[in-house]
């Protein structure tokens, strides 16, 4: 059991997230402004926030058209079995292929979820029949190739 303490957030560290979300390469400066605070308190809580585990980590989104990953493709699979040592083997294997962007494990008629980005159908055949249905223990798979993308986001609703 995690005994660790929960920090609670107040508005200000609430605040304090959102605008990274929006910005994560704003200037300590600007975000201090935006929370009405001066600084060094505003580098300090954001310090905290990183230490807490509040923020993860900060990268750069890329466009995937532009870096030639444009098809988008959600994968049903199902496994043969359905035990700890079955699933630890899936998601040991699944987190190896780079084209693999998530990986749930889900309730319902089917065992993981898995998102993945591709340049085109052919690259996404590949995948699938070389690598995907190849990952231990599956028995099955349906994919549903994305038409449109009618909204992506990274940004979580920090109440």
């Amino acid at each position: 059991m995690n005994t660790r303490k929960v920090r609670v957030l107040d508005r200000t560290d609430r605040m304090i997230l959102k605008y990274l979300q929006e910005d994560g390469r704003i200037s300590n400066i600007s975000l201090a402004k935006k929370v009405n605070l001066t600084a060094t308190p505003c580098h300090e809580r954001v310090r905290r926030l990183e230490k807490h585990g509040y923020i993860k980590h900060y990268t750069a989104l890329l466009d995937p058209g532009k870096v030639g990953v444009g098809l988008l493709v959600f994968v049903e699979i199902d496994l043969l079995r359905t035990s700890p040592d079955a699933f630890r083997d899936f998601r040991r294997e699944a987190k190896k292929l780079p084209e693999l962007l998530e990986c749930h494990l889900v309730s319902g008629n089917f065992d993981y979820l898995l998102k993945a980005r591709v340049r085109d159908m052919q690259e996404y055949r590949d995948l699938l029949g070389e690598k995907i249905l190849a990952l231990p223990g599956v028995s099955d798979s349906r994919s549903y190739v994305v038409m449109e993308e009618v909204k992506e986001s990274t940004k979580l609703p920090v109440l």
